[in-house]
């Protein structure tokens, strides 16, 4: 039997093939894990740019701040001292994305000190909150947000009152926080549905293996059900032979007949089932499955090969037994007759099946204790485990057992509906 290799890798999306240079390097990590080596991940073309941007900002924002340092009257020295400081503090955001949350930790005291590393400040502060959860940025923010009062009235603003530039300080941290938060909820929101995609492609995966599985599982009971039944006939003619060498020529020439068709029912059983396997269309090729209708056939077929077999019954009208009830019926006789043939080889084999619509299909074999001591025949009860399986896909149950005597009784129902 033919397998199919499935690939287990979860490849990348392809939206996203050949467009990593404008995702974020920790976005484009996520979406492929190995990228990085298990390193730091590298920058991308749009963190470069984006990077260039920050910088150049902050840089605006300095020297915006620097030039009204003279506003403020301050000492040569320390009016120097708060534009280097800016400047360490501008330099300081290439290294926003390796330590976001030491380098937004100390701009909260160089802020205090640095007029013109405000702008730092606030983009140290916006980069924590998208690359860190959010109670990192709260405890910065929440630090930058209690020494606003004490800075701006150390540093009073020359041109605003002290209530506007507080609220205007505290209503940009806030924005900055909340602009942070929402790119960062944005790449949560894309890796999470990338991993439902690759959930859900996994899922679609494992549901194809299992349907092949089962596929399979159908197949190998179907060719147990009609092989089985076609080698035990050969087995037994065989054994005739073999046993009475003597036999007359016309019972010679029977058994020979009964091999070559056996043979020749099973090669085509079996070329059928590889045409399955192949086609894989199971109900259109070949030979129409047999149902209850052929089960005269069946029994007649086993009397030839020497079995003594009885068969009763009170279904009026086979043909409208529906077909999938019909031939799950039929392969249970079938196994049936095949053990008791294997089992209880002599042995008288009764064979009943009861049912109307609107009431449950009833078949039963039972066969009394086989006359002598039987060899073990290899892979007993692998037959009987397919047929529950098979009557509970029906819908209905079977049960098999030894009987008080010391023979064997298969019963089954399935359901007949009106």
């Amino acid at each position: 039997m033919s397998t199919v290799k499935t690939d287990t890798t979860l490849q990348e999306p392809v939206a996203f093939a050949g467009r990593r240079w404008w995702l974020p390097s920790a976005v484009a990590d996520e979406l492929d894990p190995g990228s990085s080596g298990g390193g730091r991940p590298r920058r991308t073309a749009r963190d470069w740019i984006v990077d260039f941007l920050c910088f150049f900002l902050a840089v605006l924002l300095g020297l915006a701040a620097a030039s009204s340092l003279d506003a403020e009257h301050l000492p040569r020295a320390f009016s120097l001292a708060d534009q280097v400081v800016g400047a360490l503090a501008c330099a300081a955001l290439w290294l926003r994305r390796r330590w976001p949350f030491a380098l937004a930790v100390a701009m909260v005291p160089v802020g205090l000190v640095s007029n013109t590393a405000g702008g730092a400040g606030l983009l140290a502060l916006f980069t924590l909150t998208v690359h860190r959860p959010l109670r990192y940025g709260a405890w910065v923010g929440g630090a930058q947000l209690a020494l606003l009062p004490l800075y701006y009235w150390l540093r009073p603003d020359p041109d605003l009152s002290y209530p506007a530039v507080l609220a205007f300080a505290v209503l940009l941290t806030l924005s900055v926080m909340g602009w942070g938060m929402f790119v960062r909820s944005k790449r949560q929101l894309m890796l999470s549905l990338r991993d439902r995609a690759r959930r859900a492609e996994t899922e679609a995966r494992l549901r194809a293996e299992q349907a092949q599985r089962l596929a399979r599982e159908a197949i190998a009971r179907e060719m147990h059900d009609v092989l089985a039944h076609r080698l035990t006939l050969l087995s037994v003619h065989a054994g005739a032979l073999e046993f009475r060498p003597d036999a007359p020529r016309e019972e010679v020439a029977r058994a020979a007949g009964v091999i070559r068709e056996s043979a020749h029912e099973a090669l085509q059983d079996l070329r059928e089932i590889i045409g399955v396997l192949r086609a894989g269309d199971s109900d259109d090729a070949g030979r129409p499955q047999p149902t209850l209708a052929a089960l005269d056939a069946l029994v007649a077929e086993s009397r030839e090969a020497g079995m003594k077999v009885v068969l009763t019954g009170q279904v009026t009208d086979p043909a409208a037994v529906p077909a999938s009830v019909g031939r799950t019926a039929y392969r249970i006789a079938q196994e049936a007759l095949t053990n008791a043939r294997k089992h209880a080889p002599g042995a008288q084999v009764a064979v009943t099946v009861t049912g109307a619509p609107g009431r449950d299909l009833a078949v039963h074999v039972r066969n009394p204790p086989p006359e002598g001591e039987v060899p073990h025949v290899p892979g007993s009860g692998q037959g009987l485990i397919g047929l529950t399986e098979r009557a509970a896909l029906a819908g209905g149950t079977l049960r098999h057992g030894p009987t008080p005597e010391g023979g064997f009784e298969v019963r089954a129902l399935l359901p007949w509906p009106a």
